[in-house]
This record gives C-alpha cells, sequence and structure tokens, in this order.
C-alpha cells in the first residue's frame, strides 16, 4: 500500500434489539444493543474475537454474503463465540433490510445452531428459532450441593434445563425485578446462563424473565432472544396458549411476541439504529 492509499474499510452498525415500543413510538435506549459487521470474506476466529471485545457488547454479529438471500452469520460476546443469539440475528436482518435496503422479504442465515429464517415484516422481524424443551429437575437435583442452585437467594417454584441454560421459575414478577445477582454463585453453576422468570402481573404480558450469563462474560443480558425459544415452550405449556407476550426486565427492558409451533418457536420484535460507521481491517 503506498502512502497515499487509503485501507479499506468495512461496515458496521450498532443496533438496539428487542426495543420497548408502543403503537406510536419506539423508547430510546431499550431492548438489547448489538453490533453488526459487514464483511467481504471470512476472517479468523482470532480477529472476530477481537472485534467483538473492542466493541464490548453483549453480542457482535458477523455477516458475509454467500449466495442469493443466504448469509454466514456468526455471534461473539467480549469473551468468546456463541452458538445461538436472537437479538443479534433481529440486528443482522434489520441491517440488511433497512439500512442496506436488500431487496428480499426473507433472509436465511447459516449458523451454529443451523439454518435460521428472518422474514421481513412491514415495521417488526420475525425470527424462526429452535425449538427448545425444558426438563424439569427433581426436587433432589435441586438440594444438592454440588449443582449450586440451592445456593442461590432464591425460592423456585420449579427448575429446568433448557439446552445449555437452567431456568429458575419463581412465584411472582415482584421477586424478579428484586432479585440482586449473585454473579459469582451463577458462575460456579454449570450452564451457559441462568434464566430466572415468573408470571406477568400485568395483562398485556404473559410472563417475565432475567438472564445472567456470567460464564460467557455477560453478568445481565439486556434482551435475550435465545432464553425465549424454552421460555416460551415453557410458559405455553403452563398457559394453554401458542401465542405469547414477554418482557425481560433488565435495566434496559426489552419486549418479545412469541408464538410456539410444532417445530420451532418465532419471535417477533422490532429494532432501532443507534450508530453506523466503518472499520479498518
Amino acid at each position: 500500500m503506498t502512502d497515499n492509499q487509503t485501507p479499506p474499510h468495512l461496515p458496521y452498525f450498532v443496533i438496539d434489539a428487542f426495543t420497548v415500543a408502543d403503537a406510536f413510538t419506539h423508547k430510546p435506549f431499550s431492548g438489547n444493543p448489538a453490533a453488526v459487521c459487514i464483511l467481504n470474506e471470512p476472517k479468523t476466529d482470532d480477529w472476530l474475537q477481537q472485534v467483538a471485545a473492542e466493541f464490548n457488547l453483549s453480542e457482535t454479529a458477523f455477516l458475509w454474503h454467500q449466495k442469493n438471500n443466504l448469509w454466514q452469520l456468526r455471534w461473539f460476546t467480549p469473551t468468546c463465540e456463541i452458538k445461538l443469539c436472537g437479538h443479534a440475528t433481529l440486528a443482522s436482518a434489520h441491517v440488511l433490510a433497512r439500512e442496506l435496503h436488500v431487496h428480499h422479504t426473507e433472509f436465511l442465515f447459516s449458523t451454529l445452531s443451523g439454518v435460521l429464517m428472518a422474514k421481513i415484516n412491514e415495521t417488526t422481524i420475525t425470527l424462526n428459532f429452535p425449538k427448545i424443551e425444558p426438563k424439569l429437575f427433581s426436587r433432589i437435583y435441586l438440594h444438592n450441593d454440588d449443582v449450586g442452585i440451592k445456593q442461590l437467594s432464591l425460592e423456585p417454584v420449579a427448575s429446568y434445563q433448557a439446552g445449555e441454560d437452567i431456568i429458575v421459575e419463581v412465584a411472582s414478577e415482584a421477586e424478579v425485578l428484586a432479585y440482586m445477582p449473585e454473579i459469582e454463585k451463577i458462575a460456579k453453576i454449570e450452564s451457559r446462563g441462568v434464566i430466572l422468570t415468573a408470571p406477568s402481573k400485568n395483562t398485556d404480558r404473559d410472563f417475565v424473565s432475567r438472564f445472567f450469563a456470567p460464564r460467557a462474560g455477560i453478568n445481565e443480558d439486556p434482551v435475550t432472544g435465545s432464553a425465549h425459544c424454552s421460555l416460551a415452550v415453557l410458559w405455553s405449556k403452563k398457559l394453554g396458549k401458542s401465542l405469547l407476550r414477554a418482557e425481560q426486565l433488565s435495566q434496559r427492558r426489552g419486549f418479545l411476541e412469541l408464538e410456539v409451533h410444532q417445530d420451532n418457536v418465532s419471535l417477533t420484535g422490532e429494532c432501532v439504529a443507534f450508530a453506523k460507521g466503518n472499520m479498518r481491517q
């Protein structure tokens, strides 16, 4: 490269996904921010991880085009690659459709969790994600000192294994809100993360949750789409309905519309672009 040549740049966007919105407006600084980086070719794992650490958001998505409406998609936290991420997938579809104006009504993403589909609606985006069946833990398991759930300052109604996560169900939304995360204790539990959930006290929502994943470098995630692949199944069975509305009660808050199908779970949400720019290769 000569002195007067400009180094090549790659576009990036910071998108707030699963934002809290009503019929008239988006709530600013809500939902879960994700960085979405558009690549012209695959990069090394080390490079991807360093970029994700530089953004220092809960997830950074890396996209590059394969053919037609199929894109390769990988997700990284500041410390590791993960197998499934809802809000960064929603953000990726938003960038392609709303920011880059790629003219498809559906996008396919090739990921570590298989091929995922995003459908572009008029104002929202719907993701088709894997259906994760929660498996109830026995009381004997919960009272095993080695497991770690017993050590948390919670009074579980029940607890479940849900893929890589553990769900702890408590009796009320107030308990979910009041819980002070015991990060060191949660980090000792052998799971990707711990999901805390309860029925909602409000008639416009079915259930609420919070998500803690210190082992993945995320003490508390603002809004976790992948956690709702199992939460939707759990509450669908408990409430006897396939269409659900959920809110994640982090400081930023986030809202999801969910539908449980025979083979998958659909997650619908909205996005707001916060920033965009270019990064050097």
